[in-house]
């Protein structure tokens, strides 16, 4: 049976996912005579197309493309101009995080677990190093406990912890849900957060090195504290042209490196300057990236030794090869966050929720592997 595909539905959804004509032709042979009208394809052969390009598959029927928006505020800019168009992945990413949030807020409720007092409890028109100081000082984020920690993993993983203690969801992944196929690009989004009085969310973009991480969750703690949701221009380098944007910017830098620590730390070392950069990032466990704006906003450098320098270290950054693996069930709790991968398994075993809701939420089907992952968090 035939169906009826606009072909610029179809150019649409292939265009959406950001595949080449090329790659999706090897799987989907006969798409160019379909765009090109000159045949139809199967109900079938559609629904295998709509799956290949992460597409709903009611949206192939509609009489034109759909608008598509990201459903919280997107601060992410190129050349000052809104990024208009979001991939699947970065959609399916956003929409898996909400329903996970949506079931932890109504868990924390049925706990009776109070209101986060640090939610929304500041204001752009606040001063940035005393709300740094005041977000430290909520998740004991200790400077001198950071500078003894041996790599940045280590130092990122505290941090995580620290977050997750105080009440907020902290989810971690490289990839849509589970599917190692579909890896999240690092160019598109590095994170966002999903503000909420008793269930707020940060999603870092695990694409992304571990330093850069860093700068990534101390940014959405900084909207978190705003208490506003945000897809974000996070990037230590830019000047965000938002207001908002500009002040997480500057409160997450002052969390991570507190400038007068920092003069101070720069004054009584100051040697070779590259050597100097890969020092001030190991002991304040952040990227080379941060400590280059550090190093202007105390004027030890200009703007425009800034700029090369950064395009320099940007280069070298790409050209370390990523680590992979690990433990999968470590993994999957930072997937998810061990704060809401605990409350799950509990609530699943308690009987008050449903084996399949859990699975779905966890993104694996496999009665073993939800039992190991209890273990693993020391809940079953």
């Amino acid at each position: 049976m035939r169906v009826e595909v606009r072909p610029e539905l179809l150019r649409w959804a292939r265009e959406r996912s950001r595949l080449t004509t090329a790659a999706l032709a090897r799987r989907i042979p006969q798409l160019e005579a379909w765009e090109n009208g000159d045949v139809q394809p199967t109900l079938k052969q559609i629904e295998k197309f709509a799956k290949a390009t992460h597409t709903p598959v009611g949206y192939l029927f509609l009489p034109e493309p759909p608008i598509e928006r990201v459903p919280i505020p997107d601060f992410r800019t190129i050349a000052s101009a809104q990024i208009e168009q979001p991939t699947p992945d970065l959609l399916d990413t956003i929409y898996i995080c909400e329903q996970r949030q949506e079931w932890y807020r109504d868990f924390a409720r049925s706990e009776h677990e109070d209101a986060l007092s640090f939610v929304a409890s500041s204001a752009v028109t606040d001063d940035v190093v005393v709300t740094a100081q005041r977000i430290r000082e909520a998740l004991h984020f200790d400077i001198e406990e950071r500078r003894r920690m041996p790599t940045w993993t280590d130092a990122l993983r505290r941090f995580i912890e620290q977050a997750d203690d105080l009440g907020v969801l902290v989810m971690v992944s490289g990839v849509v849900g589970n599917n190692n196929r579909r890896k999240l690009d690092p160019n598109e989004f590095r994170g966002f957060a999903l503000s909420d009085s008793v269930a707020p969310l940060v999603f870092i973009n695990g694409a992304d090195t571990k330093a850069a991480q860093m700068f990534t969750l101390a940014h959405e703690l900084a909207h978190v504290w705003l208490g506003q949701s945000a897809l974000s221009d996070v990037s230590p380098s830019r000047i965000p042209s938002h207001g908002v944007e500009l002040w997480c910017n500057q409160v997450a830098a002052e969390v991570l490196v507190p400038v007068d620590e920092f003069r101070s730390e720069y004054e009584q070392h100051r040697g070779d300057f590259h050597e100097e950069l890969l020092r001030l990032a190991r002991a304040f466990k952040v990227s080379t990236l941060v400590v280059l704006r550090r190093l202007h906003d105390i004027g030890a450098i200009g703007r425009d030794e800034m700029w090369q320098a950064y395009d320099d270290e940007v280069a070298r950054l790409q050209s370390i090869p990523k680590s992979s693996g690990g433990d999968f069930y470590l993994t999957q709790a930072a997937r998810v966050s061990k704060r809401f991968a605990r409350a799950l398994v509990v609530s699943t075993l308690e009987g008050r929720t449903l084996y399949r809701d859990a699975f779905r939420l966890l993104g694996f089907s496999k009665l073993e592997t939800f039992r190991e992952l209890g273990q693993s968090l020391g809940v079953a």
